[in-house]
């Protein structure tokens, strides 16, 4: 029975039984065909040497042929280059077993025990990855077919055993009953593997085995060490030093060294999780705090303060205890459970419900920068991206239902100022609801519409990210792209039916009738701690004037310009300004680099001639000596600079 195709472009192909996504690429055009990598027939995406008919069990199907520039076909392309690692290893270390080796997130990795031909294990360490690279060239170069077999489960377990792949066996004894053992085989190697595959190994242009680490097999330390071997594939050798130049210049901006090289903040053994915030990076979150206070003041926002401790009822209430107790530092006093609070939405329930509502009085948009702390697992801790003391620009907007378009439209308009003033594009993502979850599917579906519909209202376009929701609500999540492309995910707003009606909340409509309100969750920056350990790569540590912690250094040429240098000081401070004055016994110019070191955005060299004309020699941290200016006139450009944020 013939099989109708529908294109991408909506056109219908009708092609014969045995007809393969190869011969439909192949009738397209011969450029489609010397980039086709997989088909997507329906929802799957399968092998080009694959008959359409045996994918698709319906006469007419949705079709296309996927290439490296399509994600499915990229995750094809690596996962294939997954294999051709395997295949090197194992010509180098005949002996070795394999586990698994998914694609992940920019690349692929493959657990395996590593053993030489006399069977004993090897460590692999760095020195060993550019031979494992050769041998994988050498493999690509030999361009072998790669070919899907179905096996019985016996056949399977057979071949595996007799190499004495235990790996391999486990993973076919806990296949379901019935499910089809599909195994690929390119030259001497085969491997048990769903698929699909490139054509031939010879597909492949650009790769890198990045590093190895250890794992346990399954994740459980119970079982083996493995060794983990991480590796990328791109599609031309440009984009792949690409790639590695964003790696190396990612570990270069990397916060955990940049944040207490600048004088930022220290992460201590003796509190992990917890960081210490010095002068200068107080004096950063200060800036952004305030900043967020200042725009959510001009929206009609009112701050609020709650207890950071509060009785297990109230989380029982909420839904926190029985959803997320594990992530909640809990103590017990008095024959009483408390929690340190993880979120400040119940407390801002009890604030709206401590006094009768009117409609009158919605929206009420009540916003909180407390301390929160969440216990999150010591192996999960990353420098400010991953806390367990948190504070958040938090907020929460108790709302008509009329009102969720025009409150979710303030949202959008408080992140879009954050961010474009930034520097940072961002893609909405609309997350729907979780497995597990609170109240009734028919609310969830009401609240994920509703969200939807505000954003669309907006001007503003959004991917769903289907079962990504808080437990409590849908949520939209602003992804934010920074300086080396690289997604963040930060800004929240969630709408909530479900803590209204655990809370009893209400309020007296126009008919004087009782009604529930809707509750906005709203952060922009997320937390702070993360926020700021964004910024810090973002920036590099060369935070624009209006952030940097220091915005000029004066620099004093002699000891006797230095009385002329506090002056000037004085001058820049009076105004508003952040300085200060180096005037260490060092030579000029070593203090001009230790002030770019430092990323301070202005250098004012102070000698003779500056202090007789009341001037300043200025130079910028990347644009070098700007000449002689008069200090009025560099305090006005650098406050027209700063209150631009520019």
């Amino acid at each position: 029975m013939s099989v109708a195709l529908v294109l991408p472009d909506g056109a219908v192909r009708e092609v014969a039984p045995g007809t393969t996504g190869r011969d439909v690429a192949a009738a397209i055009g011969p450029r489609l065909l010397r980039d086709a990598l997989a088909a997507r027939v329906g929802e799957r995406v399968v092998d080009l040497a694959r008959p359409v008919e045996d994918v698709s069990g319906e006469p007419r199907v949705s079709f296309a042929i996927l290439t490296v520039r399509d994600p499915a076909g990229l995750e094809v392309y690596r996962h294939t280059t997954t294999h051709v690692m395997a295949q090197a290893v194992r010509r180098l270390y005949p002996r070795t077993r394999l586990a698994i080796g998914p694609v992940i997130e920019d690349g692929f990795y493959y657990d395996m025990d590593v053993r030489g031909s006399d069977g004993r294990p090897v460590r692999l360490s760095a020195e060993d990855l550019p031979a494992i690279e050769a041998e994988m060239a050498k493999v690509i170069a030999e361009d072998h077919p790669i070919s899907r077999e179905v096996w019985s489960r016996e056949e399977a377990r057979a071949a595996f055993g007799r190499d004495g792949e235990v790996f391999k066996v486990e993973i076919v004894d806990d296949l379901p009953e019935g499910a089809e053992v599909t195994v690929y085989r390119q030259g001497e190697f085969f491997d048990l593997c769903r698929g699909p595959h490139l054509p031939s190994t010879g597909r492949i242009r650009a790769f890198k085995v990045l590093s190895v680490a250890g794992a346990y097999w399954r994740g459980d330390e119970k079982r083996p060490m493995l060794q983990r071997l991480y590796g990328t594939a791109f599609a031309s050798e440009e984009e792949l030093d690409r790639y590695l130049w964003v790696q190396e210049e990612a570990k270069r901006r990397d916060h955990r060294r940049v944040g207490p090289d600048l004088g930022l903040f220290l992460l201590r053994e003796e509190a992990p999780g917890f960081p210490f915030w010095l002068p200068k990076g107080y004096t950063l979150w200060r800036l952004l705090e305030n900043w967020s206070r200042e725009l959510q003041e001009a929206e009609g926002y009112r701050e609020v303060r709650t207890p950071i401790i509060m009785r297990s009822e109230l989380w029982e209430r909420s839904g926190h205890w029985g959803h997320y107790q594990e992530n909640m530092f809990t103590l017990r006093r008095d024959q009483e459970q408390f929690a340190v609070k993880p979120m400040n939405c119940p407390a801002h329930c009890l604030i709206y419900a401590s006094e009768t509502r009117s409609y009158r009085d919605l929206p009420l948009r009540l916003a909180e920068y407390g301390q929160l702390a969440r216990f999150e697992r010591s192996g999960t801790l990353h420098g400010l991206l991953r806390v367990r003391s948190l504070h958040q620009d938090d907020a929460h907007l108790f709302v008509t239902p009329e009102q969720i378009q025009g409150e979710i439209a303030g949202v959008l308009r408080l992140v879009e100022r954050v961010y474009g003033t930034l520097g940072m594009p961002y893609e909405i993502r609309l997350a729907t609801r979780p497995d597990e979850y609170i109240g009734d599917p028919a609310v969830w579906e009401r609240a994920e519409a509703a969200l939807g519909a505000a954003v669309e209202a907006a001007g503003r376009s959004f991917v769903l990210a289907p079962k990504e929701g808080a437990f409590y609500g849908p949520k939209l999540e602003f992804h934010v792209t920074d300086a080396l492309g690289r997604r963040w995910q930060c800004a929240t707003a969630q709408l909530d039916y479900n803590f209204p009606e655990r809370f009893d909340l209400a309020y007296i409509g126009a008919d004087g009738a009782h009604h529930r309100p809707v509750m906005i969750h709203r952060a922009i920056f997320g937390s702070l701690e993360r926020f700021m350990g964004v910024l810090i790569e973002h920036f590099a540590g060369a935070f624009p004037a209006w952030l940097a912690p220091v915005q000029a250094v004066v620099l004093p040429i002699a000891d006797r310009h230095a009385a002329y240098a506090e002056r000037v000081a004085g001058e820049i401070r009076g105004a508003g300004l952040r300085v200060e004055v180096d005037a260490r016994p060092e030579k000029i110019g070593h203090r001009i680099r230790a002030a770019q070191v430092q990323q301070v955005p202005y250098m004012l060299v102070v000698g003779d001639r500056e202090a007789d004309e009341r001037k300043v020699a200025v130079r910028a941290r990347r644009g070098g000596d700007l000449g002689p200016r008069g200090v009025p006139e560099f305090v006005a450009a650098l406050r027209a600079e700063v209150e631009g944020k520019r």
